[in-house]
């Protein structure tokens, strides 16, 4: 089963960039998008049909603003919109689809570079977040959590880790509760093949040609608990694919579909 997180900066947009045409190509069985940025009635979800694709959308309440969503070849038996917390949910940030015993979330955490009052948003958030979701893996222990983190974990994960060290997303602050995260269960299923692996990134600034450079940031992630772990099979990033300043990244696991 291949599950491919992606923050396509505008779906729109990347479907204005073939989008569809790698998706036929790829073929994976789940994607989880985020930051969507368009309600349900502006996506044209017959071209996804007409791939094999049953597709989901969670759409912020402002227009044009964030927004996650999830793209799967296997009918879900359920699909949970939200996480029941309406400061969260009005901004359309987190989407669950049950495939008998594993869950796929998608969730697109806030950024901080905007100012002090989105970081503040952002560090409850990753709280709030932990909670839930350590909560939610209790009724659904096989749980993969998709999408852009909006934080780099090690110097490893960022181009320049001294000169981006108080940039939002790579704040100590941000990086100790990534650490947290992980050490309380999660895996980053990219770093546990890849543990040492540099210039690996998921993200880049479309100011002073940093893609073509490889100055970037990893901070997508397929983050998995301890149940998924025996059934990991690969993870990957996709760097050459470009709709978006993200690229996907991949996770491959053994699982029917």
């Amino acid at each position: 089963m291949k599950i491919i997180t992606y923050n396509v900066n505008g779906l729109r947009s990347a479907l204005s960039k073939n989008f569809t045409g790698w998706l036929e190509a790829e073929q994976p069985d789940v994607v989880c998008l985020q930051e969507t940025k368009a309600q349900p009635d502006q996506i044209p979800t017959l071209e996804f049909e007409m791939l094999g694709y049953r597709s989901y959308f969670f759409s912020a309440q402002k227009k044009g603003y964030s927004g996650v969503a999830i793209l799967t070849k296997q009918l879900p038996d359920h699909v949970e919109y939200g996480m029941g917390i309406p400061r969260y949910d009005d901004e359309g940030r987190f989407l669950r689809a049950d495939f008998g015993d594993l869950s796929v979330v998608s969730v697109y955490h806030p950024s901080g570079t905007s100012g002090d009052e989105r970081q503040a948003f952002k560090m409850v958030w990753l709280e709030d977040f932990q909670v839930y979701v350590q909560e939610l893996s209790k009724s659904r222990p096989k749980l993969l959590l998709c999408g852009d983190y909006n934080i780099c974990h090690r110097p490893i994960d960022i181009h320049d880790p001294v000169r981006n060290a108080t940039n939002s997303g790579f704040l100590p602050e941000e990086r100790e509760w990534m650490s947290q995260f992980l050490d309380s269960g999660f895996t980053d299923t990219f770093r546990y093949f890849h543990p040492e692996e540099a210039h690996q990134y998921t993200w880049w600034s479309f100011r002073a040609n940093a893609r073509n450079n490889n100055k970037g940031w990893r901070i997508d992630y397929c983050m998995a608990t301890p149940a998924v772990v025996p059934l990991l099979k690969d993870a990957y990033i996709l760097p050459a694919i470009k709709h978006s300043d993200h690229c996907p990244a991949v996770v491959e696991i053994e699982h029917e579909v």
